[in-house]
């Protein structure tokens, strides 16, 4: 009989270890080799030899995913009217909320749901918008679109403005965005890309290509290390610059 202690674990069991010992290693993740060992005592000699003889790890390429293209001026213009030709009062406020928010101030995801009609005030010789949750913070709307959004939070009062009373609902725009598409010609509407019109026209206003240009600076995540430490000013400053003033 084999009194050797990895007869006693299966072969999955090994399989299962050392793969996850291969990940940890991977990612540098020492306190996980070491769970690992923790949790399968009898392979402790065999991952304690591969963390030793196993090469340092290197650098792991990270896909980049590309941002979505910004509506046109046409474009937008029509899902507007699309906005506007809803069957109800309801679904035409919610629905040009949902434009103002999305391309009037980047909102998406849980920024974009959790917008009630108190959120959105008229302050700093602009319109703005308190989000709230992981990242809270004051986004100026763009002047063209502060009509959509002021009537919206008016109509929806302490409401929500894209959605109704169940706050952690991850759906609660898709019936809004299903009803704003115009066939070939005018695809769904993408959440993404009214944020890309937003970050686009903002761009636009600050000059950002032409320093990116001037830099030779092609990632924006280096514009971010260069910044970090900066101050961004106070509301009124946002409003003047990204195009929020009346």
């Amino acid at each position: 009989m084999c009194l050797c202690p990895l007869s006693r674990v299966g072969p999955r069991a090994i399989r299962c270890a050392l793969e996850r010992a291969d990940r940890a290693l991977h990612l540098g993740r020492d306190e996980e080799l070491v769970a690992c060992g923790a949790t399968h005592p009898a392979l402790g000699p065999l991952l304690l030899a591969k963390r030793v003889l196993s090469p340092a790890p290197g650098p792991i390429p990270l896909g980049r995913e590309r941002a979505k293209a910004p509506y046109s001026e046409s474009e937008l213009a029509a899902y507007l009217a699309l906005a506007d030709a809803q069957p109800t009062v309801a679904r035409r406020q919610r629905a040009s909320g949902l434009i103002a928010l999305g391309a009037g101030a980047g909102l998406i995801g849980a920024d974009l749901r959790l917008v009630r009609g108190g959120d959105v005030i008229e302050r700093s010789g602009g319109v703005l918008v308190v989000v709230r949750g992981r990242s809270p913070r004051v986004v100026p709307v763009r002047a063209e679109l502060h009509p959509r959004a002021l009537d919206a939070a008016r109509f929806v009062g302490a409401g929500f403005i894209v959605r109704g009373a169940e706050p952690n609902r991850r759906n609660v725009t898709s019936p809004l965005i299903a009803s704003l598409a115009g066939g070939g010609d005018l695809p769904r509407l993408s959440l993404a890309r009214l944020r890309s019109t937003w970050v686009s026209r903002c761009a636009a206003d600050i000059g950002l290509a032409t320093l990116m240009a001037a830099a030779g600076v092609r990632c924006s995540q280096r514009l971010g290390d260069v910044v970090a430490d900066l101050d961004p000013g106070d509301e009124a400053h946002a409003v003047r610059l990204l195009g929020g003033g009346r």
